[in-house]
């Protein structure tokens, strides 16, 4: 060793010859000079540690802690990597938009026959009379699937899409059956489906939330917040909800005088008094409400420029209808959707309807008149919005998906209404891994029940777990002495629906 350092000190390391057993002590300025470039280099790394921390936020949690949002492995290669999750609230008519029933001509104002049954719904007795749909319908792209005139503009796109005319649920009443599409059961308190693709798969994004959900500004649908909420997971994984505006994530912005380092420093103390647990012990809330400190404030940094529609061109807004009265509030949100996907976000819901009856797709009174406005809010942002991810490149890596929690009768309720049927309906997929330009499934002569290849939303679960690269029937977690999943005991792939 002191060969080594005579070599590599030069002709310092020569007044340090041994003598014997004893090296000859340094003299008090060597000793000064040493020490103090020693020194110099600790406050060099402290320096520019605080300074990397100070641009960029804390990339990673404290040792010895544990960040639930970290990226993990699917169980097998993935199609998607990401969601876009389309809801309808209220129930669209589905023989009215993607299920053409020319019978319902032929046996207008007759009841449903015997052969059919005659279920009740939440209005009606099933004695009611049958009720034709006026709308004109042709064959769309090269697949020549057939859609209504309501939809004109999505019509463009059928040959991307996988419709599914054969699903069926439990429930004939708004907050259970969206509750089961939400979260695999009609009773709320279980995981919803972004919560568990958020705690399966982690997050793409350090800096903003995983998983997002922008409701109509009229309000949210009946089943309110457990939609989108976490369950017994651990409230990381819940949605968080970003509003209309120009500050769609609330408090994002810290409070005047708390900006910059003195910011930094508060969640540095935060975070270390968050760390202190002696002896070690896994607690899945408080490692929850840490991380989301911590994504709170890199997102203070990050997040306003991902909401900053802004910054894109006007012909996107164009192609979006931003600039249209009947179309700005869905187009605006699909295309702030767009932005997240391609920051990293792994899932984000998008609700049409919500609020007051009038609002929503719960076509009750006069089913043309309801269907031809809500079609109008969405019809054009849709289209735009799988025509924009296509152009971007970004449809084969992300699931469009298009539901609701039931569809309607072909009876009337009064002369001109329809009422809930969760007997047989149609929700369509799109991107990540679909088999575009399909039809799946088919519900008998009237559009009442799934006769033909039914699909549950078990079956409509595992598919969009499939295409992420999660098995419907691995992803669990212990609850109550119980391995839950979503799927709950149910559910297989629709295998007709992969590319």
């Amino acid at each position: 060793m002191a060969e080594h350092r005579g070599e590599s000190g030069g002709h310092r390391g020569e007044s340090r010859r041994n003598t014997g057993h004893f090296p000859v002590a340094l003299s008090r300025r060597e000793w000064l000079f040493q020490a103090g470039g020693g020194l110099g280099g600790i406050a060099l790394n402290w320096l520019l540690a605080r300074d990397r921390a100070s641009a960029a936020g804390p990339a990673s949690p404290l040792p010895g802690q544990k960040n639930p949002l970290a990226a993990k492995p699917p169980h097998f290669p993935a199609k998607a990597q990401s969601v876009i999750f389309l809801f309808m609230v209220g129930g669209p008519s589905q023989m009215d938009l993607f299920d053409p029933k020319p019978a319902l001509q032929r046996w207008a104002g007759k009841p449903l026959p015997e052969s059919t049954g005659r279920p009740k719904s939440q209005f009606t007795t099933g004695q009611e009379v049958i009720l034709p749909s006026t709308r004109k319908w042709k064959k769309c792209g090269q697949s020549g699937i057939e859609l209504s005139d309501l939809l004109p503009h999505l019509s463009r796109c059928v040959d991307d899409i996988c419709f599914l005319r054969s699903c069926w649920c439990h429930s004939t009443v708004h907050a259970p059956a969206m509750y089961e599409l939400h979260s695999g059961r009609t009773q709320m308190g279980h995981p919803s489906l972004g919560s568990w693709v958020t705690y399966g798969l982690g997050s793409v994004s350090d800096n903003l939330p995983a998983y997002c959900v922008m409701t109509q500004p009229e309000g949210v649908p009946e089943g309110g917040a457990p939609c989108w909420g976490a369950g017994y997971l651990p409230a990381i994984y819940q949605g968080t909800l970003l509003r209309r505006g120009p500050s769609p994530i609330q408090n994002l912005r810290p409070p005047l005088g708390m900006g910059g380092e003195e910011n930094r420093r508060s969640f540095e103390l935060v975070r270390r008094l968050n760390a202190l647990q002696t002896p070690p012990v896994e607690d899945l809330e408080l490692e929850a409400r840490a991380a989301s400190y911590e994504l709170a404030f890199r997102m203070q940094a990050q997040a306003p420029e991902a909401v900053d529609l802004s910054r894109e061109t006007a012909a996107t807004h164009r192609l979006y209808g931003t600039d249209q009265p009947h179309t700005a509030d869905f187009g605006t949100r699909l295309l702030l959707a767009r932005r997240l996907i391609e920051r990293g976000v792994r899932f984000v819901t998008v609700y049409s309807g919500g609020g007051p009856l009038i609002t929503q797709w719960d076509a009750h009174d006069d089913v043309n008149a309801n269907h031809e406005k809500m079609c109008g809010h969405v019809d054009q942002p849709i289209a735009a919005l799988l025509t924009d991810l296509k152009q971007r490149g970004l449809l084969q890596q992300t699931l469009v998906v298009w539901c609701s929690e039931f569809g309607r009768t072909p009876n009337s309720q009064g002369s001109r209404g329809r009422d809930h049927n969760p007997l047989g309906y149609t929700m369509w997929l799109a991107g990540g891994g679909v088999k575009g330009g399909t039809v799946v499934g088919a519900t008998d002569e009237f559009g009442l029940h799934a006769v033909e290849r039914p699909i549950s939303v078990n079956d409509f679960h595992a598919t969009i777990l499939h295409l992420l690269g999660l098995d419907h029937e691995k992803l669990t977690f212990r609850h109550n002495g119980r391995d839950e999943r979503l799927t709950d005991v149910g559910g297989e792939v629709i295998e007709e629906a992969l590319a």
